[in-house]
């Protein structure tokens, strides 16, 4: 079993850069958002670049993420973990926070260094106010390298959270090379919308509000194999 997150996200769309890896919808806003392996590979990449050459990180650091199921959030988790950092959810002393609009509040309960804000604005647009003491994600996020050459190895806590995934995708049924549909409200751990699928190879279309009445033609174009119970 692999124990390298971002070994499992590399060879997850190695065969075929350019398939749809993960295609976001938000039935709320009617944000839809189609990223190919190559282009999150990307976002990616500048957000490992981010940390470890502006920020400074080095790896076995911890950085806290607030932020919900969304395509923004596999790219700083992603990042996070090709820079081989420790990624924590609850309040404590960390290098780096990310947080949504909406966990602000939240966030000033978390002792950190540097601070990035995410609008999770459709098309990636920038937040129109940006709060004290945060910059701005996509914003700064763009300025960096499209490619990153993690350290071999795991970071700290990969072989927990892989270990974890493969289980998750054993228990959810999810095959090889799948094309999942995952609601957020019902899966909003990333073991499950983002990594459990990736030990797989599969592809994803996450649904934030999903609409019940769009699910039938949703399965239909987008060529989903398998919606998580």
């Amino acid at each position: 079993m692999a124990d390298d997150i971002a070994r499992v996200f590399a060879d997850a769309f190695a065969t075929d850069p350019t398939r749809p890896l993960l295609t976001w919808y938000d039935d709320a806003t009617g944000d839809r958002t189609e990223l190919s392996g190559v282009t999150l590979a990307n976002w990616v990449a500048k957000t490992a670049n981010l940390l470890v050459d502006e920020v400074g990180l080095a790896p076995g650091t911890e950085a806290g993420v607030l932020l919900p199921p969304h395509w923004q959030t596999a790219a700083v988790l992603l990042g996070c973990w090709s820079a081989k950092l420790g990624v924590v959810d609850r309040p404590g002393d960390v290098d780096v926070l990310f947080a949504a609009a909406d966990r602000f509040d939240e966030a000033q309960s978390w002792s950190a260094d540097e601070r990035y804000a995410l609008g999770l604005a459709p098309l990636a647009a920038p937040l129109r106010q940006v709060p004290p003491g945060f910059v701005d994600y996509v914003v700064e996020v763009r300025r960096h390298g499209d490619h990153f050459r993690p350290q071999p190895g795991p970071g700290p806590t990969d072989a927990h959270l892989l270990a974890r995934a493969e289980a998750r995708a054993t228990e959810l049924g999810i095959e090889p090379g799948a094309r999942i549909l995952v609601d957020t409200a019902r899966y909003p751990d990333p073991v499950d919308w983002l990594l459990a699928p990736l030990t797989r190879a599969a592809t994803v279309v996450l649904c934030a509000n999903l609409a019940q009445d769009k699910l039938p033609t949703r399965l239909a174009t987008e060529k989903v194999t398998h919606p998580l119970p």
